[in-house]
């Protein structure tokens, strides 16, 4: 019965840690987006080469991609979450059931 008390410690743990990658990638992702309509960096060869416009479109995608696997990851913090707290709960359900036995 321990086993599915770390276990669910450990399933916890994991979606923790996933909760908090949006408020590390939130900052940069916010710069990223905002960088990708001032391309001045390119300067003239990014005109001769008509590559801003596909350089823009690019870091969108990449920005929405970004948003998207935050969001993916929120939802399986919340899956782990739920997981980890069915596994408490078997736990004490089992706990209980041996003290019954006993008893």
């Amino acid at each position: 019965m321990s086993d599915l008390r770390k276990e669910a410690a450990s399933l916890h743990k994991a979606a923790s840690g996933l909760r908090k990658v949006g408020q590390h990638t939130a900052k940069p992702l916010q710069e990223f987006k905002a960088a990708s309509h001032d391309l001045s960096a390119l300067g003239a060869l990014g005109s001769l080469l008509g590559a801003k416009g596909e350089i823009e479109e690019g870091m969108t995608t990449l920005a929405k991609l970004t948003k998207e696997l935050d969001e993916e990851w929120e939802a399986e913090a919340k899956l782990i979450g739920e997981v980890s707290d069915a596994f408490d709960l078997l736990d004490l359900l089992l706990t209980a059931q041996a003290r019954g036995k006993k008893g």
